[in-house]
C-alpha cells in the first residue's frame, strides 16, 4: 500500500490492485494438502477432483494448479506429507541426544490422539484404494515407504559414523526398525488396552534394537 496526495492536499492510502494476500505460499500449500488428504480419505482417489479440493479450500482451481500440475502431483504431495506424519525425518544436524531419545522422536511415540487418528485414516484409505487402483500401491511405496526407509538408513549411517551404533547394513536395519515400530501403529490394531500400553511396547522395541547394535 502506498500513500498519495489528493486534490485537498491530504495524504491517503492507495490500495494495490488485486485481492489482498491473506496466507503465505507455505500456508496455502499446507491448506491444499490437508484438504486434499481429507478429500481422498472421504471420497476415494478416483472421485476426488481438483475442483472438489478447491471448493474445500475456498480457492479457485487455478490457484491449486499454480502449485500442482495435476491430481497425481497433488496426491504425491499428500503422500509425502503423510510420510512425515509417520516418521519425523530427516533430523536436525545438531541433534545430540541419545539414540533412544531420537528414535522416539523419529517414530513419533508420543503423537497426539488426533494426529494418530488422521494418519491411520489415510493408511486405511491407502490399503482400501490399492485394491481398486493397483497402481496406487506402487505409487505409495515409491513416494512413501521407500524414501522413509532411505532417510532412516541415512540417520543410522550417521550414528554409525559417530561411533554411537554398530550396524553392518543400515538399509536392512532401517527396514527392521520400521517393521517393528510401524507394524503396531496401523489402523485396526487392537493389541493393547491403552495407548500407553502401546507406547511401552514401542519403547521396548527401540531398547531391543539398540541392545543389538550397541558399540561394545
Amino acid at each position: 500500500m502506498k500513500k498519495v496526495t489528493n486534490d485537498m492536499g491530504k495524504t491517503t492510502a492507495e490500495r494495490g490492485r488485486g485481492r489482498p494476500k491473506i496466507y503465505s505460499d507455505a500456508q496455502r500449500r499446507k491448506t491444499i494438502i490437508d484438504e486434499a488428504r481429507r478429500a481422498f480419505i472421504e471420497e476415494g482417489f478416483r472421485a476426488t477432483t481438483i475442483a472438489k479440493v478447491a471448493a474445500r479450500c475456498r480457492i479457485s482451481k487455478q490457484t491449486i494448479y499454480e502449485s500442482f500440475d495435476s491430481k497425481t502431483e497433488l496426491f504425491k504431495a499428500v503422500v509425502g506429507d503423510h510420510r512425515r506424519m509417520m516418521l519425523d525425518l530427516p533430523r536436525p544436524e545438531n541433534e545430540d541426544d541419545d539414540p533412544d531419545v531420537i528414535l522416539e522422536r523419529i517414530f513419533l511415540i508420543d503423537v497426539d490422539e488426533e494426529t494418530e487418528k488422521e494418519r491411520n485414516s489415510f493408511l486405511a484409505f491407502a490399503f482400501e484404494e490399492a485394491r481398486d487402483v493397483p497402481e496406487l500401491a506402487e505409487f505409495i511405496r515409491r513416494e512413501g515407504a521407500d524414501p522413509s526407509r532411505s532417510d532412516l538408513a541415512d540417520w543410522l549411517e550417521g550414528q554409525v559414523a559417530r561411533g554411537r551404533l554398530k550396524i553392518d547394513n543400515t538399509s536392512s536395519a532401517a527396514r527392521m526398525l520400521m517393521d517393528m515400530l510401524l507394524g503396531p501403529t496401523g489402523p485396526g490394531r487392537h493389541d493393547w488396552s491403552t495407548r500407553e500400553d502401546r507406547r511401552r511396547h514401542l519403547r521396548w522395541c527401540i531398547d531391543f534394537f539398540l541392545a543389538g547394535t550397541a558399540v561394545r
